[in-house]
């Protein structure tokens, strides 16, 4: 079997089971050798009943007694059981598998592993626990076993035995780092490196293999990012433009006063437009620091000037906000832009006639997805391209709509916090504007870190915005009940509450398995006030400014990073009411506590990311990615910082030393990006 060999070719794998890891971007052997695992755990040894404690990872053996039932909750099938092992009795619950029930039978012997739960009057219950197998049981119990991302209708086993089955094709990954630096650096090779991310010996052997996956990804980020400088130099554009007084005319207008960071990136941009070379600009600020009406002025500039602008959106909603936006502003101060939304919801001919306005220059501000870069959409004098919340698009759809006009100019917008010291390596082929103050009118938000005893008066004080005509965000890490972990997910969290909040709060439930146009609609009716309380994952992250939402409540704080914290609670305090924040702790980690306090102590998203930085240490990887920043498969750019500022140290020495291995080393880089589990189009700014 060779790396591009179809995953068809592994025993056991049909059609229909290769479709099912296509969701997942594996489709050949090479793609599952580097599809790694999330996280591992390891089976605990058994324990009596009646020794379990509260949200403990646990193996019981104990007897079935009784009758199981079976009924439906919502949208559910649910079965349950009870087993005694003579010290005590627990619950067993099983979600959406009606079939189990022809294997549940009194006096039947079981052994499980799961997170036990004690509720009420101290009863234990077990939910969605895995059944074992004795022996199986003692064959792995002393050892970290692969939990790898899902699907539906994929379980953590099959991918563990396809794996398995594949392994021995980790020894034709090419090693393609010098052996010196491989030395030098204290970097495992690569096939171990592989082997071990999926059956690893000890959370050591992890650490060590991550290191090395880590620094190839940093690596070949840097070989981009070098490629991206030296594309860099001054290009001359055909789209000069002059100030003509418009920017200055309408902030005069503005009911409000911009900030200094707003009028210095003003400034920048005016001058960048002016020079006669293309712009390329990343203007970077803190949730809610007034990017939009900067990037407003570049369109009037550009408008102004006879040219056309584009801005692309990640989604149709935050699209659409932008388009009325604009629209609102062009009606009240009477601007000279043309703006039009172009979405891939729309119908076919609602697309065809807004393609021929672009086309003969009726509309000069565009304004959508990703439905701006069709090979079908063709612009009048495109000069002016926008991206907004930059990380959520690859370079290549950047690039292409870049190739919509002739030497456009480029405004890369960011509420993405970076230490400075990350953004001198990340950011080096953009000029970078920092907008680091928050308009006047706006109230700091109120902060609290709680934990799960907190909960109750929590809900009290939703509820009591709710009443006041105020909206609520709930944030869970995970969309449905996860295997072997102890975390709130959003699926039932969302059912439980429902039932709860009966007649006090409307609720809904967003996620990043639903459809775009499913999640468009949950936004766009919470943002309409349609709906009160909107549980949701980091999906939300980046989504719509409703002004209304006053509280945001982070269950499982401690498994995010703070800078995607910060993030979050940025969906609230966006309108003139006081705003709070809590950030619920799962478990009763000190070390959580202590870093979760620099949320409670300030608002201020560059200072955090740079405490971010600070506390990150060897094993934080887990539950602690910034979801939404720079998504390299393996890497973290805040817990593997040393290793990316590393990373770059050695290609420049490289370089400095030996220009010859140099390039040949950058030969080797770009022909195993072509086949490699990184993709630097995901990720290259």
């Amino acid at each position: 079997m060779e790396l591009q060999s179809e995953i068809t070719d592994i025993k056991g794998i049909g059609e229909h089971t290769a479709k099912l890891f296509a969701r997942l971007g594996v489709r050949t052997v090479n793609d599952l050798l580097h599809f790694f695992p999330k996280n591992y755990v390891m089976f605990p040894h058994k324990k009596a009943i009646a020794e379990l404690k509260d949200r403990e990872s646990c193996v019981i053996s104990g007897y079935i007694i009784g009758t199981p039932r079976m009924f439906r909750k919502g949208s559910k099938t649910v079965l349950s059981f009870q087993v005694t092992d003579r010290t005590g009795e627990v619950t067993l619950t099983y979600f959406n598998m009606p079939y189990l029930k022809k294997q549940i039978m009194a006096g039947k012997q079981v052994l499980v592993h799961g997170i036990c739960r004690i509720g009420e009057y101290g009863r234990k219950r077990l939910e969605q626990p895995k059944m074992l197998k004795t022996e199986e049981y003692e064959e792995w119990k002393d050892m970290l076993q692969p939990v790898y991302g899902l699907t539906e209708g994929l379980t953590n086993k099959k991918i563990s035995k396809a794996v398995s089955a594949v392994l021995s094709c980790a020894e034709m990954i090419q090693e393609y780092l010098p052996a010196d630096i491989v030395r030098e650096e204290g970097l495992s090779s690569i096939e171990k490196a592989v082997r071990q991310m999926h059956f690893p010996e000890t959370m050591e052997s992890v650490y060590e293999a991550r290191k090395r996956l880590a620094f190839d990804e940093f690596f070949l980020f840097q070989m981009r990012i070098r490629e991206l400088r030296k594309n860099k130099q001054k290009h001359m554009s055909c789209n000069r433009m002059k100030d003509d007084g418009s920017c200055d005319a309408l902030e005069a207008k503005l009911p409000f006063a911009l900030t200094d960071g707003q009028k210095q990136a003003v400034e920048e941009i005016k001058k960048d437009l002016c020079s006669g070379y293309q712009m390329n600009r990343l203007v970077q600020g803190d949730v809610g620091c007034g990017k939009t009406i900067v990037a407003w002025m570049a369109v009037l500039m550009t408008v102004s000037n006879g040219y056309q602008a584009a801005m692309m959106a990640p989604t149709e909603v935050l699209a659409a906000q932008h388009y009325q936006d604009i629209l609102h502003m062009t009606e009240k101060y009477d601007l000279p832009i043309r703006p039009v939304l172009l979405t891939g919801s729309m119908t076919s001919k609602e697309k065809k006639l807004i393609k021929a306005g672009i086309t003969s220059g009726e509309y000069d501000l565009v304004i959508g997805t990703h439905a701006l870069i069709q090979d079908t959409v063709v612009y009048h004098n495109l000069a002016l391209v926008i991206t907004d919340e930059q990380h959520r698009f690859g370079v290549r759809q950047r690039s292409t709509l870049m190739g919509k006009g002739m030497e456009v100019h480029v405004l890369v917008m960011s509420a993405t916090p970076i230490p400075r010291t990350l953004g001198l390596v990340l950011y080096g082929d953009l000029d970078v504007t920092v907008i680091k103050e928050l308009p006047a009118q706006r109230l700091p938000i109120k902060n609290a870190v709680v934990d799960t005893s907190y909960r109750e008066k929590a809900y009290a004080f939703l509820l009591k915005q709710i009443a006041e005509g105020r909206q609520a965000y709930i944030i869970c890490p995970m969309v449905e009940e996860g295997e072997m972990e102890d975390l709130v997910n959003v699926t039932d969290y969302s059912e439980e509450l429902k039932e709860r909040f009966a007649g006090a709060a409307r609720v809904a439930m967003l996620h990043g398995k639903m459809k775009p146009k499913e999640k468009d609609a949950v936004m766009t009716a919470f943002k309409e006030h349609q709906t009160d309380l909107l549980i949701s994952t980091t999906v939300v992250e980046v989504g719509v400014n409703v002004p209304n939402a006053t509280v945001i409540m982070v269950e499982n704080a401690e498994r995010f990073g703070l800078a995607q914290l910060h993030q979050l609670r940025g969906r609230v305090g966006r309108g003139d009411q006081q705003s709070y924040c809590m950030f619920v702790i799962g478990n009763d980690s000190k070390k959580a506590k202590e870093r979760l306090a620099i949320l409670a102590k300030t608002n201020d998203g560059f200072q955090i990311a740079e405490e971010d930085l600070k506390q990150r240490g060897p094993g934080d990887f887990f539950g602690l990615r910034q979801a939404g920043i720079l998504q390299f498969q393996v890497a973290d750019i805040f817990t593997d910082a040393m290793i990316l500022k590393r990373s770059k140290e050695v290609l420049e020495r490289i370089e400095q030393e030996n220009a010859e291995e140099f390039e040949k080393l950058y030969e080797i880089f770009m022909k195993q990006e072509e086949m490699s589990f990184i993709d630097l189009h995901a990720i290259c700014l």
